[in-house]
């Protein structure tokens, strides 16, 4: 017996590809990796957009201690995303990543292994240890920052700790120098005992602490000095106190002064305190909630006058034997307190400027260590916060309290300690803000310069312009061992730069190109001032971290072959605005009145699905690192692309397994438009005006979208980016347009128009989309390109965004379709209504008849032939209606 039965299967057309559906990325990106190393991709990169027009994305260094967190792999995904972008717009846009290698993080973890310098361990073996270990912390972060896709010049990046880095570094300090805008000083500063070193602004994160407010008499010495001053009879005065309120009792030792505001109102009450009569002077604003803290029921009106009236008057300390005066401050507020301000100079950055109006002293006696001095009366050898207490008490036996409470407030605390810090006076070296007069202030400059700059989003403007208007000046010195140095010497008497300073710190600097910083500590001060050395003392200040990341616009934009200075761009996170972003235009202005960037991009930080910050005692910590074990690099990118980045970002597992569905239909499109492709390569596209009307609708609505997702990538709107691939994705194409290809795929004979056509389209598709997603889908662009049998280069990244698009303009038939989809959707209503009834199984076994008024028939006459393919059905009649 004849066997008769019909394989139907060879008749149809059914799609063949080797890309997968599963993704499987974490297994299958290391392979993808490995071919971007042989290929040298970066290199290649470079390579083939020699002379073309630069895009300058400069890095901000990360630190060089510990693993990456997921803050790390937001910030180097958008700025790889970006790279790549340019790249493919056409751009020479190299991308060198650098590491921040000095500062006290680094010594810390030295310190616990190998010992304290100059005790354990020598100095020198100490900042070679701490050489040693920045190395390996890189190495380990570059490893999960090229796993992540991001592409860059990884063999040769920039290292604050690299020789030629820290010679350059000394050189941006010499250019600040020339400028006149560093200065040797005394002046108090953030100040950690822990770290006994003077800390920048950026290095400050402020927490909640819980101080002892207290409310301390000052004792007039003068009744008819007062009296005078005031307007009253000197016989209506008892024994009047100015009341001061502060949160920092520790500071009262070294208290010089109370200050008032010139222009508040202020009065002389007298009232009943614990049954004991009180003339306390208080700012009006203020007086009724003094009062009622001190458990005063009612007071009685002395005299009113203005703060200005009782300058100069002199007041008993409340502590020591000695007189301290009234003076007169801008700074001086009514948000708390009293109107009267405990003023040390040595303990607070207001207190300092208006004790130098009236050239009070600047007595500090506290140690590096915050430790009150040997010399200090009643608080000798006390940690400064221990000594609150002792200072209360004291204040309680010499009758200074008048009030004593718990408070809780906002404090700064140590950055790397997360301890409460201080101020302290101590000789640092400073960039002066207005250290030269008017417009050739450092403040004034920066100003200027930062409307020049555009800032993204836009709000970073009014918060930079914010903290330069109101910041003191820069602190740049530090205490530490492993840090670049600064260079100068300093005359024994005068405490004078050397007059020939500028070529000084240049014969270092070279010395610095041979051994590194080393070279200025070994540096004998004879072998390179001569006779003058015994006149001179060499400098032995490290400078403050933020200088040599702040200075990079010069030690590695200007200095490297194939950069170049201002950057395009600078790329972090919001904090920058008083870390990154502002010490490197505050250096670039110092030096040379420019900023080093023309444009600012910030991104906010990563939270939980609860906004609560990354924590590993909340245990809400997402691993980039767990990340590529599981869904891969690529979620983790395209889960950067779909945040609006300009605030939190909201990471978590369930986000991140919900933007693999996400990933998983931008695949499943890019496989089935490669699985209908089989076989057919560009030469057999068919001429715009020869294919299928539906076809033509589908490559112009791929034009447009190109237009769109360049112009957000222009503008950095990736979020928008993902949005339209999404739609694309899974509304344009899945779920109408591939959808209604089908059959024509299946069942038109290869070769033929109807089918040529359909693929023709479908080659537009896949080009252009295979581009649009290769700066956030990295690893499945490359995946893509190099399933292409007629692929013109070996990566997608040596190609630029496709432009065989034809450009078409037909907005009527646009608009045809867009009213077509629609009523798709209506027939898919009707036919799902008969199925429910059981009357038919598949579309495919409905037919529709069509009564359509005269314009719709007219519309639908052209493509007629391809309305069962749009409905999916097998036979649509139209009939004119009337």
């Amino acid at each position: 017996m004849t066997d008769t039965t019909f394989d139907y299967k060879q008749t149809i057309n059914l799609p063949k590809t080797k890309f997968p559906m599963k993704a499987n990325l974490a297994n299958r990106e290391p392979n993808i990796l490995k071919l971007w190393q042989d290929l040298s991709i970066y290199h290649a990169i470079s390579e083939q957009n020699k002379g073309k027009p630069q895009y300058i994305l400069h890095d901000g260094p990360p630190y060089a201690n510990g693993n990456i967190h997921i803050g790390h792999a937001v910030n180097k995904v958008l700025k790889d995303i970006i790279v790549k972008s340019k790249t493919l717009s056409g751009f020479d846009a190299p991308y060198v990543p650098g590491w921040d290698c000095h500062g006290l993080p680094i010594e810390v973890q030295v310190e616990k292994k190998h010992g304290k310098p100059g005790v354990k361990i020598s100095e020198d073996e100490f900042r070679q240890k701490c050489r040693e270990y920045a190395g390996r912390q890189i190495e380990n972060q570059k490893t999960d920052f090229i796993r992540l896709g991001v592409f860059g010049d990884w063999e040769n990046p920039y290292k604050t700790m690299n020789f030629d880095t820290e010679a350059n570094t000394v050189r941006a300090l010499k250019k600040i120098v020339e400028a006149g805008h560093l200065y040797h000083g005394l002046m108090p500063v953030y100040w950690c005992p822990a770290c006994a070193s003077a800390l920048a602004e950026a290095e400050v994160e402020y927490q909640d602490k819980t101080s002892p407010a207290i409310d301390v008499r000052f004792k007039l010495i003068d009744n008819d000095a007062l009296a005078v001053k005031i307007g009253v009879d000197a016989a209506k005065l008892n024994n009047p106190s100015i009341v001061i309120w502060t949160t920092t009792p520790w500071t009262i030792p070294a208290n010089e002064a109370v200050s008032l505001h010139p222009d508040l109102k202020y009065s002389l009450v007298e009232t009943v305190i614990d049954g004991a009569a009180e003339q306390l002077i208080l700012v009006n604003e203020l007086l009724g909630s003094a009062l009622q803290r001190y458990g005063a029921d009612s007071h009685e009106l002395i005299a009113e006058f203005q703060g200005s009236s009782l300058e100069l008057l002199q007041l008993k300390h409340p502590i020591l034997d000695k007189h301290v005066p009234v003076i007169l401050g801008e700074h001086v507020t009514v948000e708390a307190g009293t109107g009267a301000v405990h003023t040390a100079p040595a303990h607070g950055g207001d207190d300092f400027q208006v004790g130098k109006k009236y050239d009070l002293p600047v007595n500090c006696p506290v140690d590096s260590n915050g430790v009150f001095l040997p010399s200090t009366e009643h608080f000798a050898g006390e940690f400064v916060f221990k000594a609150n207490d002792h200072v209360v008490e004291i204040l309680q036996e010499k009758g200074s309290l008048l009030k004593h409470e718990v408070y809780q407030h906002s404090y700064p605390h140590c950055w790397r300690h997360k301890t409460p810090m201080i101020y302290r006076a101590t000789a640092q070296w400073f960039i002066g803000m207005e250290h030269k007069a008017g417009d050739e202030g450092l403040r004034a400059q920066a100003m200027k310069e930062i409307e020049n700059v555009g800032w993204h989003p836009h709000w970073g403007q009014a918060r930079i312009e914010s903290m330069v208007s109101g910041r003191p000046d820069w602190c740049v010195s530090r205490q530490r061992y492993w840090g670049s140095p600064i260079t100068i010497f300093l005359h024994r008497e005068t405490g004078e730069m050397h007059p020939d300073t500028s070529a000084l710190m240049e014969q270092v600097a070279q010395i610095i190109e041979q051994k590194g910083i080393q070279g200025w500590f070994e540096l004998k001060k004879e072998d390179i001032l001569g006779d003058e050395a015994a006149d001179y003392d060499k400098v032995t200040d490290t400078l403050d971290v933020w200088f040599d990341s702040g200075t990079t616009h010069l030690s590695v934009l200007e200095a490297r072959d194939g950069l170049r200075r201002p950057a395009d761009l600078y790329l972090e996170g919001s904090d920058q605005h008083r870390g990154w972003f502002q010490s490197s235009l505050l250096t670039s202005v110092a030096m040379d009145g420019t900023a080093p960037y023309k444009n600012v991009l910030t991104h906010g930080f990563t939270v939980d699905a609860d906004g609560r910050k990354m924590s590993k005692s909340l245990g809400n910590v997402v691993s980039p690192q767990d990340v590529f074990k599981t869904l891969g690099a690529d979620t983790l990118r395209l889960w950067c692309s779909s945040t609006d980045y300009s605030s939190e970002m909201t990471i978590s597992d369930e986000i991140l397994n919900r933007t693999s569905d996400s990933y998983r239909r931008i695949r499943n499109t890019a496989r089935y438009l490669l699985g209908n492709l089989d076989g057919f390569d560009a030469s057999q596209t068919l001429d715009y005006d020869d294919m299928v009307e539906l076809d033509q609708w589908a490559v112009r609505l791929t034009e447009q979208v190109q237009e769109e997702v360049l112009g957000h990538y222009e503008s950095f709107q990736f979020h928008l980016i993902y949005q339209r691939l999404h739609q694309f994705c899974g509304v344009d194409m899945g779920g109408f347009y591939l959808d209604v290809l089908k059959d024509r795929l299946y069942t038109t004979p290869k070769g033929s128009r109807a089918r040529l056509s359909a693929q023709t389209a479908m080659y537009h598709v896949i080009q252009a989309l295979v581009r649009w997603i290769a700066p956030i889908l990295s690893y499945t662009a490359e995946e893509i390109w190099q399933t292409f049998d007629d692929k013109s280069v070996d990566s997608i990244f040596l190609t630029q965004w496709y432009e065989d698009l034809p450009s078409v303009e037909n907005t009527e038939n646009d608009e045809k379709w867009a009213e077509l989809i629609e009523l798709r959707n209506e027939v898919n209503k009707h036919i799902e209504a008969v199925r429910g009834e059981g009357k038919i199984g598949s579309s495919l076994d409905a037919e529709v008849h069509m009564q359509l008024n005269q314009t719709w028939f007219d519309k639908l006459q052209t493509i007629k032939d391809e309305l069962k393919f749009v409905f999916i059905v097998s036979k649509v009649t139209l009939e004119l209606n009337g």
